[in-house]
């Protein structure tokens, strides 16, 4: 896969292919939506993570730990059918509740960990099958989703959790814009 931080042209490292595979294109897609979610959510104390706005009960903290579980359940148990430990769920809003009980260091080092092991995992599946392969998740009647489907799904899903997260951080100190300012690296 052409590694666009290498060409001095391509921009900012989180920014996509400008012309390039459909694969580099999907995963450039996702690592931009991901690099500005972290964005959103970085440098937060535990009140930050925990703040909400309006009725929703959304927090930045219950986002990062949603979506650590939907990165580590996609290429494990999705893709692969691989077991996934649900631990001490007790209901689909777990990551969302518990996550006020985790410490920012917690919450920050369990999406970076689940990031990387997805990275790690979508690059093996890519070279073993590229995008039409695949996924073990079916449908009721046995029709097989392929690995394009879940990418499309977590890019997806980063979309609209990177909006709440836009929301959500403006509320708790004001940092507003679409993407990481350049050379941008997470502090948290």
């Amino acid at each position: 896969m052409t590694d666009a931080t290498t060409d001095a042209t391509a921009g900012p490292p989180w920014e996509p292919p400008l012309a390039g595979t459909e694969a580099e294109h999907l995963v450039g897609a996702l690592d931009r939506l991901r690099t500005t979610f972290r964005w959103k959510a970085d440098g937060l104390d535990a009140a930050g993570l925990r703040a909400r706005v309006g009725a929703s009960s959304l927090t930045i903290g219950g986002l990062l730990k949603h979506l650590a579980v939907v990165e580590d359940y996609t290429f494990t148990r999705k893709l692969r059918g691989e077991p996934f430990d649900t631990g001490e769920w007790d209901s689909p809003e777990w990551p969302f509740t518990s996550a006020a009980r985790d410490t920012p260091a917690e919450l920050y080092a369990r999406w970076d960990a689940a990031v990387e092991r997805s990275r790690e995992r979508l690059a093996a599946a890519l070279a073993d099958g590229g995008l039409d392969q695949l996924a073990h998740v079916s449908t009721p009647d046995g029709r097989h989703a392929s690995l394009r489907r879940l990418l499309c799904d977590l890019i997806e899903e980063y979309g609209r959790h990177t909006g709440h997260a836009d929301l959500l951080r403006e509320s708790v100190d004001g940092l507003v814009g679409e993407d990481p300012p350049e050379g941008w690296k997470p502090i948290s």
